[in-house]
Parts: C-alpha cells; sequence; structure tokens
C-alpha cells in the first residue's frame, strides 16, 4: 500500500501559538488554568492536565489566585468582561484570526448591518463572535438556512475561521439576491482553505482516507465531510488505536489528512500502525 500525507495537515498557526502559551506559562507560573480545552484535541488537553494544567468551564470559579489561559476559540465579551471583574490573570491565546472575526462582527454591527454568521452555532468560537454584536444576527450553517431567516435590507457576511469557503461562496451568491445591500467579510483563515483544498485533492486520488483528529473538533469534522464526498471509504479517527487491519483490505493509496488541532504525535502513530500492516502484508 502506497501512503500519501496531505500538505497542512495538522496543527495550524493558531493552535500551535496557544499550545506553546500554555506550555510556556505552566513554567512560570503557579495554578495556571485554562476556560475549556486549550484546544479540541482530548489528547493533548489530557497531557496538559498530567502536568498540572488544569481545564476550569465555569469562569465564575476563577479569581485573583489564577493564571487563566484564554483557548484559541476565544469567549465571549460577557466572560471576558467577568474574568477582568474579578482580577484574574489573563494570558490571551485566542487566535489573531478569531479576533479579526470579532472586529469584524463588531463593527458590521455598528455600522447597521444585519449580520449573517456561517457557523456552528454551539461551537465556543461562533458564540465569541456573536457577543461582539449588537443588533441583529443570524448563524447559518449552510446556505439552506437563508429561506428561514428574515433579513433587513441591509446585510453583513462572515463566518466562523474554519468553514468551508465553497459553502461561503454559495451563502454569499444566494445573499445577494436576498440584499438591497450585501457586505461581505471573508473571515475564514487562509489555513483552513489551503488545508481543505490539499484533503479534496488528495481524496480524490486514494481508495482510502483517514482524517484524524478530535472528535469534538468542528474543523476536522468539516475536513471528513468534505473527503467523503470525494472518498466514500472516508473513516474520521481520533486516535491509531481505532484501526483495524479489515479497513485496508483491497486498498492500495491510502491519503492521510488530520484537523488543525491534531498533534504530529497522532499522525505519526497512525502512520506507524499502516506500516505495520503493510510490513505484515509483505511477510504472509
Amino acid at each position: 500500500m502506497k501512503i500519501y500525507l496531505a500538505d497542512y495537515a495538522g496543527f495550524c498557526f493558531g493552535v500551535e501559538r496557544a499550545i506553546n502559551i500554555v506550555k510556556e506559562q505552566s513554567h512560570i507560573k503557579d495554578n495556571v488554568r485554562t476556560l475549556g480545552p486549550i484546544i479540541h484535541n482530548p489528547q493533548v488537553v489530557k497531557q496538559f492536565e498530567d502536568n498540572g494544567v488544569l481545564v476550569e468551564r465555569d469562569a465564575e470559579k476563577l479569581d485573583c489566585s489564577h493564571s487563566v489561559v484564554l483557548r484559541s476559540h476565544g469567549i465571549t465579551k460577557s466572560t471576558y468582561e467577568k474574568l477582568k471583574k474579578n482580577n484574574v490573570d489573563i494570558i490571551d491565546a485566542t487566535c489573531p484570526f478569531v479576533n479579526k472575526a470579532h472586529e469584524e462582527a463588531a463593527k458590521l454591527s455598528g455600522d447597521g448591518y444585519d449580520v449573517v454568521v456561517l457557523g456552528e452555532a454551539d461551537h465556543p468560537e461562533v458564540k465569541g463572535i456573536v457577543s461582539y454584536i449588537k443588533g441583529k444576527y443570524h448563524i447559518i450553517s449552510d446556505e439552506k438556512d437563508i429561506e428561514n431567516i428574515d433579513l433587513d435590507s441591509k446585510v453583513g457576511l462572515i463566518a466562523q475561521t474554519t468553514q468551508d469557503r465553497e459553502v461561503f461562496n454559495r451563502v454569499r451568491k444566494l445573499l445577494e439576491t436576498r440584499a438591497k445591500e450585501l457586505k461581505v467579510v471573508n473571515t475564514i483563515c487562509n489555513a483552513t482553505n489551503l488545508r481543505q483544498h490539499a484533503a479534496k485533492k488528495l481524496a480524490k486520488s486514494v481508495d482510502l482516507m483517514l482524517v484524524i483528529g478530535g472528535k469534538n473538533s468542528g474543523n476536522t469534522t468539516r475536513l471528513f465531510k468534505i473527503c467523503r464526498e470525494l472518498c466514500t471509504n472516508t473513516y474520521h479517527i481520533e486516535t491509531a488505536g481505532e484501526l483495524t487491519k479489515d479497513m485496508f483490505d483491497n486498498v492500495e493509496n491510502i491519503g492521510i489528512t488530520a484537523g488543525a488541532s491534531t498533534p504530529d504525535f497522532l499522525i505519526e502513530e497512525v502512520l506507524e500502525y499502516i506500516n505495520e500492516v503493510n510490513d505484515a502484508g509483505e511477510q504472509s
């Protein structure tokens, strides 16, 4: 079997930055916490917990005795204000691209636009984005949702940073027919676009596609859906422990990609497993 690893698989800039911030702060400060999981990867979060950096999900439980790292997805405006009020030592690891989405959401709202946000309503990044909108807004998951919302004549469009750019463009085109005035701000980060493009290209040419990343990771789940449309034999796995030898029956070409919050060691473990299956097949 031949193995092909997609370009841009694994940690993106924002995630790597957040991880490095946690590592650095845990060495120079005591009682370091992350507000929610620092990234959507259970294995990385577990490693930090084993080293004393615990996850706190309730901002009300944090006070001046704590140093808290804000995760790469960002937090809501009101949560940030609570932390400041409680004199918590705040270490901001929010991805700069997410901060940019906050700024654009606030600007569109301040300029009187009815803001449409393409994203997952229950995702912490989207909750953070809409918290900066003072006026009317709508959260949609794709272009089909547009027919179910009541739009003003003046509409602004932004997106969760890890959304699919093709879906974003379809939403834009449909909104052009619905709004008298449409202002589009593409807040999808370039790393997401490059990762998705590389995954699509690879999925078209292999017999089996593996997408590695947390089951709670929105960007990894989108990668899985994108790849599965092009290669029906696609699996979303968190670790090599989910692989079985029969998954590789009658497979000649294997494609591998990974979400933005997937560390290299998980990708390496998958590669090692496949190489073992390859070696066993050659010996039999």
